[in-house]
């Protein structure tokens, strides 16, 4: 669900080239959006913008988006993927298969999660994002974030909380060689820009975007490590420990593992 996001493009090209513009659903928050062009071929709908503060839109949202999900796997789904527009699930070159290919391959589960990474600036090495050519060709240091693991494969009816960011009363399965890259905070200038946006201030949005502007001082901040030296490790990591206050959320302990994301993804997103 978007409303004038920059990311939908790049969402519609990825997603439609791994897995059909037929099998794309973008809601529009609001009846006042305007259908790109890009958008041919998908299924896209208007709706009624959901109004209220941050907290309780999300949670609207989140209930809409599991609901439409529920729907589609009623209706013969093998699996459905619900992502934000910025966020891209990604499989590791290395594997040799597509996203079909290796959602295809995992044994039987109600849900299945990618490894997140949060795609960081370097701002003293890296300018201003170029919508026009691949993300990661332009960004190399991620922050192997357990909020981005997110329960982002569903095979079954759930109900998805806020954000993506858990099914309500099931576990975390994260696939090996899968990642979730979230450019949220990928570059600073758009992130001052969305901030200042008038109706997400009123929204309640500020803090949030500010929250990634931190972010990306502390990361920057950090020597990255060597990303195939690390991701096993966070993954087993986040297999097995999870915050006291919510167990079906993974988490690292505080520890933040910065890695430098290898060449071989450059042109994939």
């Amino acid at each position: 669900m978007v409303r004038n996001d920059v990311f939908l493009k790049r969402w519609v090209e990825y997603y439609g080239r791994e897995l059909g513009p037929e099998n794309l659903y973008i809601y529009f928050d609001g009846t006042d959006q305007e259908i790109p062009d890009f958008c041919k071929g998908t299924h896209t709908e208007l709706c009624e913008k959901m109004r209220g503060q941050v907290v309780s839109t999300e949670k609207a949202r989140s209930r809409f988006l599991s609901a439409k999900a529920a729907a589609l796997l009623k209706a013969g789904a093998d699996m459905v993927i619900g992502t934000d527009a910025d966020e891209y699930l990604v499989v590791d070159p290395r594997l040799g298969v597509s996203l079909r290919e290796l959602l295809e391959r995992q044994p039987k589960r109600d849900c299945y999660s990618p490894l997140g990474v949060d795609v960081i600036q370097h701002l003293e090495s890296e300018p201003k994002l170029d919508f026009g050519r691949p993300f990661l060709s332009q960004r190399h240091r991620g922050w192997l974030y357990s909020r981005y693991t997110k329960p982002s494969v569903i095979t079954e009816p759930v109900t998805w909380g806020s954000g993506f960011h858990r099914v309500k009363g099931r576990n975390f399965h994260i696939v090996d060689g899968l990642y979730l890259f979230h450019f949220g905070a990928a570059d600073l200038d758009k992130l001052k820009e969305i901030s200042a946006d008038p109706a997400r201030v009123k929204g309640g949005w500020s803090r949030h975007q500010l929250k990634r502007q931190r972010a990306i001082a502390e990361v920057n901040r950090l020597k990255p490590q060597k990303w195939d030296d690390t991701v096993g490790r966070v993954r087993t990591m986040q297999r097995f420990l999870r915050p006291i206050f919510a167990v079906n959320k993974p988490t690292t302990l505080g520890i933040k593992f910065i890695v430098t994301i290898p060449e071989r993804f450059d042109e994939i997103v």
